[in-house]
């Protein structure tokens, strides 16, 4: 590390992703350095390295040169981390509170957002309502998530295919883009192993069948990566055959949405119910009639089973026992009325013959709700937290904006083309003074009504920007007790007493409670 008497030496760190990019070219590369540099020069410290991640969403902290620069960090290479503002570093506000409160301090390394006025090397207001402003670009973050999940999902309600590669047994269109067609090379396999099942083969024997004579898997065939290892890897499975056979993409059906993503900030995808599949009918030509499709069904429908169900609830694995310390369980148990409640149980003391707990799981839920509303609202002003909204939006037009004004723009551009043809072709004599006239004046018209129709976008996201900042506040308090990310953020435990006392304790910011308690 270096002396005082040098100056510490910074790591600059660049971040931009594809939505940066429309948002103008003050968020470009060139410009996070120049900007980062000249506050170094001001004041005279040392640029030891400069980290770039192009091209990568703030949701990720996986990023090569993030990496890279915490690298730099761990061997002592560098004293102090400069953005230039807080969604730079990024804006997954559990992981961008880690780096902030703990990995940074561990690592006695100073960081400093330039344009949200944070400095950990400093006390100062900015600080300490960096947690929400943290939060407030998660939300950004999620919005844009959402925006982007519903195109898909319009998209998919139309029947258009925007996978990957389609199903076996089908291409990509050569020339219409989003639809499939069947693939020649592949559709007999399909036929013939809904002959097969018809015929009384099981999905083992057909899979032997079809390996016996080498013909080629799905993933082979795609020339996909084998998914995993071994000598059974890139073969024909039971697995494969049975879904399949299931699949009504082979009824001229498009069938999507069978997983989803579990969060925008996770690759993990699960499962889909059929109820919650997109299946649009008549989108492309059956490979197998619905008589063979029904019938097959009805041989593999016996051999279907169910799991045994479990129950969620909002403080599960956060909701322990006073006594001895255990994670609390749930019972669930019938109401007069037919319904179904939770009760709250600590099975160890139970099993020790200690008696156990039994409250409502959404009475305590509700208590702990409250408690943290209270808290928050004695931390936080509303106004200071509906103006970091407005600042994490500053940067942000509505995407209605952000789509329309660049072909608005290319539109005019193309009128001002056409009207100085008209002018070059009367003059030549090309048009008539009467023709010339006439088109001129329509195209002036159509250029004016375009320019403005941009104005009036830019004036509406303006207005429209300060109620999304609005918005997004609003939501932060709908939110704060109800999301079980941010309640495992906040919270390291609860505990429940025989008594129904609530003792809460929290990660971070307030100290680890027996004050405050409530009675359930």
């Amino acid at each position: 590390m270096s002396g005082p008497e040098a100056g510490p030496l910074v790591g600059l760190y660049i971040r931009l992703s594809k939505e940066d990019e429309s948002e103008g070219p003050s968020q470009s590369v060139q410009n996070q350095e120049a900007l980062l540099r000249e506050f170094v020069r001001r004041q005279g410290w040392s640029v030891l390295q400069v980290y770039v991640d192009d091209g990568w969403s703030g949701t990720n902290f996986q990023r090569p040169a993030f990496r890279r620069m915490l690298a730099d960090i761990e061997a002592g290479r560098i004293d102090l981390v400069l953005t230039k503002d807080l969604s730079r570093l990024g804006r997954d506000y559990i992981l961008t509170g880690h780096y902030l409160e703990r990995y940074f301090p561990e690592h006695r390394v100073r960081y400093i957002s330039l344009l949200d006025g944070i400095d950990t090397g400093v006390e100062s207001a900015a600080n300490e309502i960096t947690p929400f402003r943290a939060l407030l670009n998660d939300l950004y973050a999620k919005d844009i998530s959402k925006k982007i999940k519903s195109v898909k999902r319009d998209k998919q309600r139309r029947g258009q295919f925007i996978g990957g590669k389609p199903v076996y047994g089908y291409k990509m269109h050569p020339t219409e883009k989003n639809r499939i067609v069947p693939d020649e090379g592949a559709a007999p396999t399909v036929r013939r192993i809904f002959a097969l099942a018809l015929a009384g083969q099981s999905c083992r024997q057909i899979a032997q069948l079809l390996n016996g004579e080498g013909v080629p898997s799905p993933a082979v065939y795609a020339g996909l990566p084998a998914a995993r290892s071994g000598r059974c890897a890139c073969r024909w499975s039971s697995e494969r055959i049975s879904e399949m056979l299931r699949n009504e993409t082979y009824l001229g059906r498009m069938v999507q949405g069978r997983s989803v993503k579990v969060s925008y900030k996770s690759k993990k995808c699960l499962r889909q119910p059929p109820e919650r599949w997109v299946v649009v009918p008549g989108t492309h030509p059956p490979l197998v009639d619905a008589e063979v499709f029904d019938r097959v069904g009805q041989l593999l429908a016996g051999r279907r089973h169910t799991r045994s169900r479990t129950h969620d609830f909002l403080l599960k694995g956060l909701i322990f026992c006073h006594r001895c310390g255990r994670p609390l369980g749930v019972l669930c148990r019938k109401n007069a009325a037919g319904g179904e409640v939770l009760y709250l149980v600590c099975r160890a003391c139970q099993a020790q013959g200690q008696g156990g707990l039994c409250f409502r799981e959404d009475a305590v839920t509700r208590a702990v709700q409250d408690q943290i509303l209270r808290l928050c609202r004695q931390l936080v002003r509303p106004e200071e937290l509906a103006e970091q909204a407005r600042l994490a939006l500053r940067q942000a037009r509505l995407p209605a904006a952000k789509e329309e004004l660049p072909d608005l723009a290319r539109e005019i551009e193309r009128l001002n083309g056409q009207l100085e043809q008209i002018y070059a072709d009367r003059l030549s004599g090309l048009l008539a003074p009467e023709d010339s006239e006439r088109l001129y004046r329509e195209t002036r018209r159509r250029r004016d009504a375009l320019a403005r129709q941009a104005e009036a976008l830019r004036r509406q996201g303006a207005t429209r920007t300060e109620a999304e900042a609005d918005r997004l506040a609003g939501r932060f308090w709908d939110e704060l007790a109800q999301n079980r990310e941010l309640l495992s953020a906040l919270l390291e435990r609860v505990e429940l007493d025989r008594q129904g006392e609530l003792t809460l304790f929290f990660r971070a910011g307030p100290p680890a409670c027996p004050e405050p308690k409530e009675e359930v």
